[in-house]
């Protein structure tokens, strides 16, 4: 593998990364600090922009490190096990996403909650985008060291 697809691969599931950081200390604020209709108003016109931003960009995030574990399964390289937990912790942002957000995420545009209900789920939602942005920094970390591993093996080869 080439250093500008490493390269690629880290800035893209870093920027990513950047994103969900952006979201949780931006974002998540701001529709706590709503009301109830402002939120359920915001909710319903910019939910669906919001959603499809963040699921091509985990989706494209997350195949990265997947992918390259694929690479270093056929290839029995050693930085398979490096790769695995990277996108082991890449699968648990997905499965978090399908677990918990999907659900909760339709019940904002259903305007399911009451004044009450919508703090305290907004509150959950927080801090389950924070464990999420966790697994996703754990992801890149695994990811770096595999495609650092990689890069070496390919400079041994090459002198």
């Amino acid at each position: 593998m080439n250093r500008i697809l490493f390269f690629l691969s880290i800035i893209i599931f870093s920027i990513f990364l950047g994103s969900q950081i952006t979201e949780g200390l931006l974002l998540v604020p701001y529709w706590k600090s709503l009301s109830k209709t402002e939120f359920y108003e915001y909710y319903s016109k910019f939910g669906p922009l919001i959603g499809r931003f963040y699921t091509i960009l985990t989706i494209i995030a997350t195949l990265i490190p997947i992918s390259i574990s694929v690479y270093c399964f056929f290839n029995k390289l050693r930085a398979l096990k490096y790769s695995a937990v990277s996108s082991f912790f890449a699968f648990l942002i997905i499965t978090i996403f399908y677990i918990y957000f999907k659900g909760t995420n339709q019940q904002f545009y259903g305007a399911s909650f009451d004044v009450n209900q919508l703090k305290s789920v907004l509150k959950g939602w927080e801090f389950m985008h924070w464990l999420r942005v966790l697994f996703e920094i754990i992801s890149l970390v695994f990811l770096i060291i595999t495609l650092n591993i990689l890069d070496k093996k390919k400079e041994t080869i090459d002198t």
